[in-house]
């Protein structure tokens, strides 16, 4: 076990020896725990002398800031120099801290274990944050949880379907109004509030469907590509459901999930949908949903 797993394991089973009840967030790809219903990303670096350096990508601290009670734990060398930072202080200062353009974060706490942001000798104190393993240990006073991780990475995939849409000009629609994505509703960043009626669909199956892309035609709105995200259910229904625009040849269909064998076992039951459904790893939306923001911002940088 290299250093950076060992200390990683250490957290884990300290955590789990002061009476915390330590489960991994299987829905995420990153190391990420709900350690009595606190929901902790793990980060960990070596002592390198100065500083303590970390890389940290845009998309896994989005995911986890969209988690209730959410923390990024950053364990600086040894188990007793661990920094509990809320995801919602750290995404706040990510416009002060360098990243490349794949979204990469370099994030550095010095050897007093401030939190090194942008400008000369500009740091965050993390004094309240430093070994406060009373976040595991009390956390109801952190506020109680309303959404299980499944629940909250539904709605982000959801969220980061909407906003690609609508990078890419579409008009775009989802049920979830009221669910939250990076503390907006979801019917904030959506350009349809109510599902048009569709001659060749079932209405109350279309309006469920978790994001639709629609194209304006001649004073219409037509589905371009419509999206169901299959997390901790089966992919059957999502299928029931895109199903009701099998008579839109043009439109694209795609089931967003991590269970491909499920997938690729439901196609193989319904032989005339084969070419017309599609999968998608809700890491490759992620990867998408990144690049599509980078080309954006870059796009406003150069005025091009």
């Amino acid at each position: 076990m290299n250093g950076i797993k060992k200390l990683k394991s250490e957290l884990l089973e300290h955590s789990a020896k002061v009476g915390g009840d330590v489960q991994p967030i299987k829905v995420l790809r990153a190391d990420a725990y709900q350690i009595n219903k606190v929901n902790i990303l793990l980060r960990a670096a070596s002592d390198l002398g100065k500083r303590y350096f970390f890389g940290l990508n845009y998309i896994n601290a989005e995911e986890i800031a969209n988690l209730d009670n959410s923390f990024i734990a950053f364990i600086c060398g040894r188990l007793d120099q661990v920094v509990f930072m809320p995801t919602e202080v750290l995404v706040n200062l990510l416009p002060k801290i360098s990243h490349d353009r794949n979204g990469e974060y370099k994030i550095n706490f010095d050897r007093d274990l401030n939190l090194i942001i942008r400008g000369r000798g500009q740091k965050l104190d993390c004094k309240q944050f430093v070994n406060n393993w009373d976040i595991i240990l009390n956390p109801k006073a952190q506020g109680a949880i309303s959404a299980s991780p499944e629940e909250s990475i539904h709605t982000v995939v959801q969220g980061r379907l909407i906003e690609i849409g609508n990078v890419r000009g579409y008009e775009t629609f989802c049920p979830n109004k009221n669910k939250l994505f990076n503390k907006k509703e979801i019917s904030k960043i959506t350009t349809v509030e109510t599902c048009p009626r569709l001659q060749f669909s079932e209405y109350n199956i279309l309006r469920q469907i978790d994001v639709i892309w629609l194209r304006k035609a001649k004073g219409e709105l037509f589905p371009e590509c419509a999206f169901e995200v299959e997390l901790s259910t089966g992919v059957w229904s999502g299928v029931g459901r895109l199903s009701t625009l099998r008579d839109y040849s043009s439109t694209r269909l795609y089931i967003i999930s991590n269970q491909l064998k499920k997938f690729m076992k439901v196609m193989s039951s319904f032989e005339e949908f084969k070419e017309r459904f599609k999968h998608v790893s809700t890491e490759d939306v992620g990867v998408l949903y990144s690049a599509e923001l980078r080309l954006r911002e870059l796009r406003e940088i150069i005025d091009l």
